[in-house]
């Protein structure tokens, strides 16, 4: 089981890389990590640093992927972003935090996969 939905996340992962390299996003990192977690994508657009977490599921039986990033999780991705900018010495005149929710039905089509983006998300 927890193989299967390592699997499910690194495909969604790379999915929603994909959309974002399509919308004209530059893929900055990807599974940015320290002792306290882990950040999904990190993208830049224009000058704006962008901050993804993605959530795919496949099903919406516990609720939606949007659903599970809770007020804990959005603390830590925020943590997690200042250390970004600190250990990579960066500073960014503007950022944000933005979830990627993917549902893909269980089959593991992935070319029948939602993508939903919700940008500036918190």
């Amino acid at each position: 089981m927890r193989e299967r939905r390592r699997i499910v996340g690194e495909q969604g992962e790379r999915l929603a890389a994909g959309y974002l390299q399509a919308k004209g996003y530059e893929i900055v990192e990807r599974n940015y990590r320290t002792r306290r977690g882990e950040i999904d994508l990190i993208a830049r657009r224009q000058r704006e640093l962008v901050f993804v977490e993605v959530r795919t599921r496949t099903t919406n039986r516990f609720g939606t992927p949007a659903e599970s990033v809770d007020g804990r999780k959005q603390k830590k991705l925020r943590e997690l972003a200042l250390a970004y900018l600190q250990q990579k010495g960066r500073t960014a005149s503007s950022f944000r935090f933005d979830v990627i929710a993917i549902t893909c039905p269980s089959g593991g089509d992935w070319n029948q996969a939602q993508i939903l983006h919700i940008e500036h998300a918190f």
